[in-house]
């Protein structure tokens, strides 16, 4: 979830450098986080904040590098503020784990397809619009690549809650299921091979619960690797 967004909108729009700075302040930004949320978890213990302070310093002084390369990133700062502080306030009342809160960061990922978009070759799409100063965000394509890497991302989160934290939740299972089969048709009106791949994923989740509870969470998590990079390249064909 956290690579394969800018991933796909560096690539699809032409990788440039600035790509890199880009994935670095993402990927630290997210160490940050993810301390951050563990330090209001634990009741705002001192011992764990060590670790948000470290991450954090280093995260601002990446972004600053990279806003003083592309300042124009800096409209983007509105649109994922009220998703990180929905985040850490679930992680304050211990609710990180929640459905709400996976929609959220799901939803952050997903918008970094369009912001890696942005900064590359094919970045400069005219357009207006409510958008019109956030970069990448009047190109429709980035758009459609977002909108099908956040159907993914939300059928994973059901699926994995239903091999792991919810196995045998017969409730958490038919959501699942019946997500995944509503997306079948729209990714496949987008590509039939989109259509192809959520439709194996859809059977899935609907079989291998029921099957094979027991699977390791590392079996878990080298299946989403698998059908994280099929997806990759079948968006990157688009």
């Amino acid at each position: 979830m956290l690579v394969l967004p800018p991933a796909v909108g560096a690539i699809a729009s032409g990788i440039a450098w600035s790509h890199l700075l880009l994935l670095a302040a993402w990927m630290v930004g997210y160490l940050a986080f993810f301390a951050a949320g563990l330090w209001l978890r634990s009741r705002r213990r001192p011992r764990y904040w060590p670790p948000v302070r470290t991450y954090t310093i280093a995260a601002v002084a990446l972004a600053v590098v990279l806003l003083a390369v592309h300042p124009e990133l800096a409209w983007w700062a509105p649109v994922f503020a009220p998703l990180l502080a929905a985040s850490l306030w679930f992680s304050a009342r211990r609710a990180d784990r929640s459905l709400a809160n996976d929609a959220v960061t799901v939803v952050a990922a997903s918008l970094m397809t369009v912001v890696a978009w942005g900064l590359g070759a094919a970045g400069g799409t005219t357009g207006g619009g409510l958008f019109a100063r956030l970069p990448g965000a009047t190109a429709p394509h980035a758009w459609l690549l977002a909108g099908v890497l956040f159907a993914y991302f939300a059928g994973t989160v059901l699926y994995v809650k239903t091999m792991i934290r919810e196995r045998g939740n017969r409730r958490m299972w038919w959501v699942s299921v019946g997500y995944h089969a509503a997306i079948v048709v729209p990714t496949a009106w987008v590509e039939p091979s989109l259509g192809a791949l959520f439709a194996v994923l859809a059977i899935r989740a609907a079989l291998v619960p029921r099957r094979w509870p027991t699977l390791s969470p590392r079996a878990v998590g080298v299946g989403e690797v698998v059908a994280s990079v099929a997806l990759g390249v079948l968006l990157l064909t688009l």
